[in-house]
């Protein structure tokens, strides 16, 4: 079951916002001026809605403009990202939209190449999705045995050494693959990789980026649902730049302890 989180604040503090202007300006100077007792329900109303108001505003407010927490569900972005992380998400380093509406009224700026970004899903703007963005606007993209050209220069692509291979269980193809991390450079900026077998790469091919719109792919390149699939993605469904890892619990083999050593760390 899914359901509009922004939505719901918003309409909450719109609410209580109403009702402690109702108040302040007709309510409570009518009870003063009559000398009468009000009505218990309404004034209950009015005592929680001045309690919640200003904690509402201030949420939303952060929410919307500033930061908003996410979880990471998967593995697609590992090794920078892992399932179970929580990261903090820059809400106006590509410019600050009205929440629900997602309508930008201010521009403050726009995605560079390796940026981490969490944008919702076009065809289903309920879900969001975190990827790296690979190519901008205009750049001719081509993904070739792991290996990323783009305007017709190769993209520079190293073994970690300080990395071992590890093995495991392919589990669509039923066979054991060599897992290893490489590190990618992207212009001036370097990340890591993880490749779970250089012989085999998913959606190899040319694109186009078009105006507007930016070329999106994960860190974990043969387990990641990116623009090889759902194509471009559009600058109106960008979210905003991850920036932290605030806390890491993976919940998903049962409860456990949370990774402190993965707290506060800067998302590259």
């Amino acid at each position: 079951m899914s359901f509009n989180l922004a939505l719901i604040l918003t309409v909450l503090t719109a609410f209580t916002g109403v009702v402690v202007l109702f108040n302040r300006l007709w309510y409570a100077k009518l009870t003063d001026a009559s000398g009468l007792q009000g009505n218990r329900a309404l004034d209950l109303v009015i005592e929680y809605s001045r309690s919640f108001f200003p904690v509402l505003l201030f949420v939303l407010v952060v929410r919307s403009f500033i930061f908003e927490p996410f979880r990471i569900p998967s593995g697609s972005m590992m090794p920078t990202l892992f399932q179970g992380d929580f990261i903090f998400v820059k809400k106006y380093a590509y410019g600050l939209r009205w929440p629900v509406l997602e309508k930008k009224f201010i521009e403050t700026g726009s995605p560079e190449r390796g940026d981490v970004v969490v944008f919702r899903l076009p065809d289903d703007p309920s879900i969001n999705y975190i990827k790296r963005v690979v190519g901008l606007p205009g750049d001719q993209i081509v993904f070739s045995e792991q290996e990323l050209t783009i305007n017709g220069e190769k993209m520079l692509l190293q073994r970690d050494a300080d990395k071992p291979l590890e093995v495991v269980r392919d589990s669509r193809r039923n066979r054991d693959v060599s897992m290893g991390r490489w590190i990618e450079t992207l212009g001036v900026r370097e990340h890591a990789i993880l490749i779970s077998d250089t012989s085999y790469s998913v959606r190899d091919g040319e694109y186009t980026v078009p105006d507007g719109a930016y070329f999106m792919m994960g860190d974990n390149r043969n387990n990641s649902t990116d623009s090889r699939f759902i194509g471009p993605i559009p600058e109106r469904f960008l979210v905003g730049e991850a920036t932290l890892i605030w806390m890491h619990v993976d919940l998903s083999g049962g409860l456990e302890w949370p990774d402190w050593g993965r707290i506060g760390t800067n998302i590259q």
